[in-house]
């Protein structure tokens, strides 16, 4: 426990250093780095299952869908990223298919194609929805506060669970994908991640764009914690299917990269959307 709180704290300090003291575009590849990170681990889990995906090519892929809809848009005199993205989704889906007739086995070729377009979607793709926040208000900064309460509200459902199970848990939630989880931990979980959803944008109210008041923060903190909770399950039969505890190693108490972003996966364009569309209604 005692490793888990300080590598919380080191990384909560260089999100801040990040966010807050070096700019947007620090934020950006600080989330870069994390997908990137994440996507490797992803491909080494499907390794273990016995598959064989393009490992290094899927992250360079990843990594371009991260940050070229950002930069695209900082040269642009108008929004593009959307339009960038699908464009590269499709380049991608190109540039994989021609792959894999000089890199596989023909028994093999399909196999790749699946697992290695599964690793740019289900982590890149859904992990740039993330650098999409940034830019969705119109003011990077005001951005910068939605992607920190998505995080928070995130992250902190897994905090709360954790400490909310292991002093009330007694009926497991899943007991073949995760033992441990329980559904008084999960209750616990979404109960602060309400709490701390409208405490930061109550707190912080004039740093957050407009449309997002303490009532929305309230009150859209519920899916965040439910679908982080989902998410994290679902990082749990990844890992099963593996026979891996962690995902990696890299984190001290935590365990890989994989482990600290799996409650952002599902949450990131959920996320997006719901306050994409609180925007355009107001």
């Amino acid at each position: 426990m005692g490793k888990r709180i300080l590598s919380t704290l080191i990384l909560w300090t260089i999100t801040v250093v990040c966010f807050f003291v070096i700019g947007p575009d620090a934020a950006v590849w600080l989330l870069a780095c994390l997908s990137v990170a994440t996507q490797y681990e992803f491909y080494g889990l499907l390794e273990r299952m016995g598959r064989h995906p393009f490992k290094k090519f899927g992250v360079f892929l990843g990594l371009i869908i991260i940050l070229v809809p950002y930069y695209a848009n900082k040269l642009s005199d108008s929004p593009i990223a959307g339009g960038i993205q699908s464009g590269i989704i499709a380049v991608t889906i190109v540039a994989c298919c021609v792959r894999i007739f000089r890199e596989r086995k023909v028994d093999q070729r399909v196999e790749t194609l699946s697992v290695t377009l599964l690793g740019i979607i289900y982590v890149p793709f859904m992990l740039n929805y993330l650098v999409r926040l940034i830019e969705l208000p119109g003011d990077p900064e005001k951005g910068l506060m939605l992607v920190v309460w998505l995080i928070v509200t995130a992250k902190f459902t897994d905090v709360g669970a954790l400490l909310s199970g292991k002093a009330f848990g007694c009926h497991p939630m899943s007991p073949v994908t995760s033992p441990k989880k329980t559904w008084e931990g999960a209750i616990g979980g979404c109960i602060i991640s309400v709490g701390l959803g409208f405490t930061l944008s109550y707190l912080a109210r004039d740093a957050f764009p407009a449309f997002f008041t303490p009532l929305w923060g309230t009150f859209l903190a519920l899916p965040m914690a439910i679908l982080s909770i989902v998410s994290d399950l679902v990082e749990s039969m990844i890992k099963r299917m593996a026979a891996q505890k962690d995902s990696g190693s890299s984190i001290p108490g935590i365990g890989g990269a994989f482990d600290l972003t799996d409650s952002l996966i599902l949450t990131a364009p959920t996320g997006y959307l719901l306050l994409g569309l609180l925007a355009l209604g107001n």
